[in-house]
């Protein structure tokens, strides 16, 4: 399996990127995975709510095959501990997946149509984080994932 997270917009503070890097690299030891940045959409000052989502969900849309499983970061998915989060991990790749799609939406979620073609929601807090913070949680929860699932010194109970 590999996994893959797709963000919307850049990353503007160079040190969140560093202690993103440095779980990507970790990563490697354990699954193919990659992050797809999409570019902020130009002019999006002059676009509405719906159409900036609308827009957004396009372009998610547009890097997706169709063997993909989507999964949304959406602030009204299921919350997980970091084991539960694990075993989730653990399924997804029991059940054959061949890309396990993660997504971070713009600063307005998704669109119904990013919403229709997902296979489930997860919440990282009830809490609401910048979608910069957020990439770095779920790469360093996806670690921490596999880390648990192979009984690594990562992870304290």
């Amino acid at each position: 399996m590999q996994i893959t997270l797709i963000a919307i917009g850049k990353t503007d503070k160079s040190e969140l990127e560093e202690l993103i890097a440095i779980y990507e690299k970790r990563l490697k030891h354990y699954i193919k995975f990659q992050m797809e940045v999409i570019p902020d959409i130009k002019n999006r000052k002059n676009l509405s709510e719906a159409q900036q989502k609308d827009k957004e969900g396009e372009l998610i849309l547009t890097q997706l095959q169709p063997t993909d499983t989507l999964i949304l970061l959406d602030e009204k998915g299921k919350q997980y501990t970091s084991v539960d989060f694990a075993q989730f991990l653990q399924k997804k790749m029991n059940s054959g997946i061949k890309n396990l799609v993660l997504a971070i939406g713009g600063p307005y979620g998704f669109s119904d149509a990013v919403y229709a073609k997902s296979s489930g929601k997860i919440s990282l807090s009830k809490m609401t984080f910048s979608h910069q913070m957020v990439r770095l949680f779920i790469v360093e929860q996806i670690y921490r994932g596999f880390t648990i699932l192979r009984n690594e010194p990562y992870h304290h109970q």
